[in-house]
């Protein structure tokens, strides 16, 4: 996994709205796509390409049609490596904090 280019894809806020929406409703076309976003057909299918790049959204086509699937295993992959650490350094201090507290 080439975790800068999914940090990159992440980063921008338009790039997350595009995740939202396939993540609500995944496979949809680049007219779906587009229809809740201020932006024109072009930028989008950039955005999409650079999610694409990052293995954040896979494509299907279906006929002529090119439906755009979520792909949620880069960001479970970051999550693996860097949240996941350091939540559970976060929850075994409440849990401390909790059982000194029930202590006194």
């Amino acid at each position: 996994m080439d975790v800068d280019s999914v940090f990159r894809a992440l980063a921008d806020p338009t790039r997350r709205k595009l995740l939202d929406s396939l993540h609500s409703h995944s496979g949809q076309s680049l007219s779906e796509l587009c229809a809740g976003m201020k932006l024109t057909r072009q930028a989008v299918t950039q955005h999409i390409q650079k999610l694409e790049y990052a293995n954040l959204v896979s494509t299907v086509w279906q006929g002529r049609e090119k439906l755009h699937y979520l792909n949620p295993v880069p960001i479970q992959d970051l999550y693996d490596r860097w949240i996941h650490k350091f939540q559970k350094q976060h929850l075994e201090a409440l849990q401390s904090i909790k059982r000194h507290a029930e202590e006194t």
